[in-house]
């Protein structure tokens, strides 16, 4: 018996049940995301009623194991729902992300238990706070994570500025979050700060604060170039208090779970540029429907037949067919049972791929603007607003050029040291 090709199956191969099952969960909510999509980028605002439609559908727990209610779903799930979403609304595609990287900070610690990274008397702290994260999202609870600053530091990506300083039965936050979605939509705001009289990561801590919350603002809308409705103006915090139950502010907890995680400790980071490349799918298929069924008027002859269209249509494909598979490289790499490749390499591998698939997802949006012509040259066009959306993936957590530059770093560094320790060997 033969099934229909789900919209994530095109990205994600070989899909046992249990994903597909959770695949057509996704698929069932596509029609709504794509009829908001236009108003979404129009009004620069994150469709009501998403929440809802989502919520319904069970996805909030997409990626949390159903011990804690969830859904049970893995990496190779998230990346074919940020995918399919993406083809549809890429901002609700985006927020969906972000929402999802928020299950990391439950799924790493209860690893870092397991693997004996916490003493005895911590641990009770430590799966306390996961737990909660993770039944928080299977409950229903839209998270939105907010660790990015206005901050910037020249030896890192993100750095942290907004403090947390010590008050009786918890934590007293300070700071300005100036990235992160679901500003004003979230439920609750998985809120990375760092502790008072800290500089170093050990400092770095975890909160989950409510919207409601005295003392939590959002930043003014931001006029974005690219993924609009994700509500990404990101927020402010004036002495807002969060109960010790909603912190997990040990030292050193930040980095032990770091330890085991596959990836990057901002969570499944591969899911982002599934976001990006669903936006290319969907823009190449409507380029390739359109100058398919248009016609030449003194030849009949479909305009996709052109020597010029067929170049920039081969173009496209080819770069279509790199993000795709830069995607999949990844995601084999950071399943696989058992690990396949050491957890550097596969770093070192993620900051080429970002680059290399927004790169080639935006040369995807590019060429389907030079072959549809002026009259596609519309802000308010799936062309238009396809090219502002993937020209974010180009500048969000880092440019391709920096990812190039520290892996290039690190393979030149590691052939010096050999080399070092070659000739003094030899002495």
């Amino acid at each position: 018996m033969t099934t229909h090709q789900l919209t994530g199956e095109r990205l994600v191969d070989r899909m046992i049940p249990a994903e597909r099952n959770r695949a057509e969960r996704v698929e069932s909510i596509l029609p709504d995301l794509r009829k908001a999509a236009a108003e979404a980028d129009r009004d620069a605002a994150f469709p009501v009623g998403h929440t809802q439609l989502l919520r319904e559908a069970g996805l909030l727990g997409l990626v949390v194991p159903e011990q804690y209610g969830g859904l049970g779903g893995t990496l190779r799930d998230l990346a074919a729902a940020t995918y399919a979403m993406g083809t549809a609304c890429p901002s609700t595609a985006l927020a969906f992300f972000f929402h999802n990287t928020s299950a990391s900070r439950g799924l790493l610690p209860l690893e870092a238990v397991r693997a004996g990274l916490f003493e005895e008397a911590e641990v009770p702290t430590v799966t306390a706070f996961a737990e909660r994260v993770l039944t928080t999202m299977a409950g229903g609870s839209w998270l939105g994570n907010f660790a990015s600053e206005s901050v910037k530091s020249a030896g890192a990506n993100i750095s942290i500025a907004t403090t947390a300083v010590r008050a009786e039965g918890g934590w007293v936050l300070s700071g300005e979050k100036s990235f992160g979605c679901a500003t004003g939509v979230a439920d609750v705001y998985l809120v990375t700060a760092r502790l008072e009289k800290t500089e170093t990561a050990d400092g770095l801590a975890m909160f989950l604060v409510r919207r409601e919350s005295a003392g939590v603002s959002s930043r003014e809308p931001w006029n974005g170039l690219g993924m609009r409705g994700s509500a990404n103006h990101g927020i402010r915090l004036n002495q807002v208090f969060v109960a010790d139950q909603d912190a997990l502010a040990l030292p050193g907890a930040f980095t032990r779970m770091l330890r085991v995680s596959r990836g990057s400790f901002v969570g499944n980071q591969l899911a982002i540029a599934a976001v990006y490349t669903g936006a290319a799918q969907a823009v190449y298929d409507h380029t390739l429907a359109t100058l398919t069924k248009k016609t030449f008027a003194d030849t009949g002859r479909p305009i996709a037949s052109s020597p010029m269209h067929q170049v920039l249509i081969g173009d496209m494909t080819q770069h279509l067919e790199t993000a795709h598979q830069w995607l999949r490289r990844q995601l084999e790499l950071e399943t696989s049972e058992p690990p396949i490749r050491p957890k550097a390499e596969v770093f070192s591998q993620w900051r080429l791929g970002k680059g290399a698939v927004t790169e080639a997802c935006f040369a995807v949006a590019l060429g389907a603007l030079k072959a549809s012509g002026t009259s596609e040259a519309r802000l308010d066009g799936l062309i238009g607003r396809t090219l502002r959306d993937l020209a974010m993936g180009l500048v969000m957590t880092f440019p391709a050029e920096r990812g190039r530059l520290e892996v290039a770093k690190i393979a030149t560094e590691a052939q010096e040291n050999a080399l070092f320790a070659t000739l003094g060997e030899g002495r």
